[in-house]
């Protein structure tokens, strides 16, 4: 007898947290379902020419869960696109997989009912028999709010209101009054999230009922400071008396509440699989891949020179700021440009950025940029941008991995690195970043570098990442890092509290799910064949995963 399957995604709740509050009887309805079902965790790799390494990257990701296919046949690296012939960068708030070539999983055609609810980075399918509804709410969905039929999200509208979060949570650590807003807007989106899901599922007999829960993601970046002491921050905060009560864990109290109401309307033979595609922890990646690898870089083709945040290496290291930022994260950073003349480096401090806009070291300034519009124009990386075509190599800003792009010639519109020289070049600039610490610890700051061209630098595949070294930092949250010949970068003032990371979860709970079931050498690609073995339908020949759940045809039913 084939059963329905619910599947519920909760965008980077992270299973380290999700485990600690799940054992310490926060997290009732969730534990329930690891206790009666299956559960384990995720890890997420990426395969490039040059090796493998761990992916966190939550658009690409989301992408694997809908496809059941890898980056490196998608194509679908980054949301950030890179023209070579421009030195352009853009980052499109709509811009996700295509879908062409290889479809959502879940789009199976008219021997199944399927209902699809807020799953970020997905598509509207004309394969697909059943609702669709895109861009309700989530964080940042990279969709268009849109559904099919057309009529089924102005609907939803009408009865349960427009999201309170959606692309709206930008909020960093120092705002007060927007902590205070992003914990009432989680928990009205949940409220009303619920009140959606619970009105879809009466809709129809659904063969497969897709979601995606949108608050674990904003709580996990907002609220992580306030949550987990291995922020920064989170002493500063306590001392504040800003910890207590935990915000993130009332989040994820109010999620948990929202499964046990999704349950207890789910039919009763229903397979259940909960997940998460990636984690959350302490924002490592903020300062190192949106502004801290172009600084890097920008030192490393201008030898003895510093741009932004110098430091003096080896001096004490002051503690970390706590001031509030007065303007914006890109406007902080660039308070920090190197000027030497006392004088000017006062005004850098104090008079809007409007006055002092040109020929410093360069750079753009992020105030005109912000004030037009443009895209990326926030990411203090992107300030690099007009020395990219005199540079050998230089960074491409982005919201996981640090990006190196080498400025090649016959590839680039006025590259000058020549083809002969690539793998050389390569080697220095890795060995160079190897050698870049922790000004706190000591810690060595990248993990790995990995080439994505090995034979031919000049090959344009369209599938390849953007990147010809992409670096893989240590897990380590700091704001200020020095090396030994390219001197110190920082302090710099801390941007979102928390970010990505590899690690996801998948637990299931149904009469085909033996309870007990630990799941073992998982990966965000499995969950499609996962689903789809279930549901009992066929897989198909190009989906690069496995499932991770056999299914056990029992003779009763495991209520849930």
């Amino acid at each position: 007898m084939k059963h329905p399957v619910i599947a519920i995604g909760l965008d980077s709740a992270d299973p380290v947290i999700l485990e600690k509050w799940m054992d310490q009887g926060y997290l009732k309805n969730l534990n329930r379902i690891r206790q009666r079902g299956a559960y384990g965790r995720l890890h997420n790799t990426a395969y490039y020419a040059g090796g493998s390494e761990a992916f966190s990257s939550t658009e690409p990701l989301w992408v694997q869960f809908c496809t059941g296919v890898l980056p490196h046949r998608t194509g679908f690296w980054d949301t950030v696109e890179y023209d070579p012939k421009t030195y352009g960068v853009r980052c499109d708030a709509y811009r996700g997989y295509d879908y062409q070539e290889f479809p959502l999983f879940y789009a199976l055609g008219d021997d199944y009912k399927v209902a699809a609810f807020d799953v970020p980075v997905s598509t509207i399918s004309d394969n697909l028999n059943g609702l669709q509804v895109l861009g309700w709410g989530g964080h940042h969905p990279f969709v268009p709010s849109v559904s099919q039929p057309s009529n089924v999200l102005p609907e939803i509208i009408e009865k349960y209101g427009e999201n309170p979060v959606l692309r709206k949570d930008n909020g960093g650590w120092w705002d007060l009054k927007y902590k205070a807003w992003i914990q009432q807007a989680i928990a009205d989106s949940l409220q009303a999230r619920v009140a959606v899901i619970k009105d879809l599922l009466k809709r129809d007999q659904w063969d497969l009922f897709v979601t995606g829960f949108g608050e674990t993601h904003s709580a996990g970046h907002d609220l992580y400071d306030r949550s987990q002491p291995d922020h920064l921050l989170h002493d500063h905060l306590r001392q504040s008396g800003l910890t207590e009560p935990d915000p993130m864990r009332t989040a994820y109290e109010r999620v948990d509440a929202a499964i046990g109401e999704i349950l207890d309307e789910a039919p009763e033979d229903a397979n259940v699989v909960i997940f998460a595609v990636h984690g959350m922890a302490a924002n490592n990646t903020d300062l190192l891949s949106m502004f801290l690898i172009g600084e890097i870089m920008y030192r490393f083709n201008h030898p003895g020179k510093m741009a932004l945040a110098p430091g003096k290496y080896g001096a004490p290291v002051p503690p970390p700021n706590t001031k509030t930022i007065r303007n914006s994260w890109a406007g902080e950073v660039w308070r920090t440009i190197n000027e030497p003349n006392p004088i000017k480096r006062f005004l850098n401090n104090w008079l809007p950025k409007r006055f002092l806009q040109k020929g410093q070291h360069g750079l753009l300034s992020p105030y005109p940029l912000m004030a037009n519009g443009t895209e990326l124009g926030w990411m203090p990386g992107y300030l690099y941008r007009p020395l990219w075509p005199k540079m050998k190599a230089f960074a491409i800003p982005g919201f996981s991995d640090g990006q190196v792009r080498i400025n090649l010639k016959g590839r680039e519109a006025e590259g000058i690195v020549e083809p002969a020289e690539y793998d050389a070049l390569c080697d220095q600039i890795t060995e160079m970043l190897y050698g870049w610490r922790d000004a706190r610890t000591q810690q060595p700051m990248v993990k790995n570098v990995v080439r994505t061209r090995v034979d031919n630098p000049l090959d344009t595949n369209p599938k390849l990442c953007h990147a010809d070294l992409v670096v893989a930092w240590n897990p380590i949250p700091t704001d200020v890092i020095e090396h030994p010949t390219l001197g110190r970068i920082g302090p710099v003032s801390l941007n979102r509290p928390g970010a990505h990371r590899a690690r996801g979860f998948v637990m299931a709970m149904g009469p085909d799910i033996e309870p007990g079931t630990t799941v073992e050498g998982g990966s965000t690609v499995d969950l499609a064949p996962t689903i789809l073995n279930l549901l009992g339908a066929p897989l198909p020949d190009h989906l690069d995963g496995k499932p991770l759940i056999d299914a056990v045809k029992a003779p009763c039913s495991t209520p849930v």
